[in-house]
């Protein structure tokens, strides 16, 4: 297992409700995938069933994270600045999926956008855009 790759796990591990949401990450190069497995834990619409939206929510804002933990190599976690979820179909009872974009990194300031999706990745169910702190907080 690659140090980047060790790194991510532990990163996860560290997060209590990764750990509940039972997420997995793949790297391929430097291409890092988040994984969420479906299970009925996860469902907020039980008639469909659907994936709660805070549950899509929270693995965009996961995902974003990891990649910037991957690219950054941050020592401290960054922190949400602003957020804003897109919700753009339902999450079936499947696997999903998502990969984060990292459109730019400052001296304090990340912009971060990820898109989730199930079967097709060009037919996105959620996107996420992100601003996070990552620079030391002033004192």
């Amino acid at each position: 297992m690659s140090e980047a790759n060790e790194r991510l796990q532990a990163m996860l591990e560290r997060i209590p409700y990764a750990r509940f949401l039972g997420l997995k990450a793949e790297l391929a190069g430097d291409e890092m995938t988040l994984i969420l497995p479906f299970g009925m834990h996860i469902v907020g619409n039980p008639v469909l069933p659907a994936i709660h939206g805070g549950v899509l929510g929270a693995f965009m804002e996961m995902t974003a994270l990891a990649q910037l933990s991957l690219k950054e190599g941050q020592e401290r976690q960054p922190r949400i600045i602003d957020v804003s979820v897109e919700y753009l179909r339902s999450g079936r009872s499947l696997t999903t999926y998502a990969r984060a974009d990292i459109k730019k990194v400052g001296r304090r300031i990340a912009n971060v956008h990820v898109e989730a999706w199930q079967e097709q990745r060009a037919q996105p169910i959620a996107a996420l855009r992100a601003h996070f702190l990552i620079g030391p907080a002033e004192a």
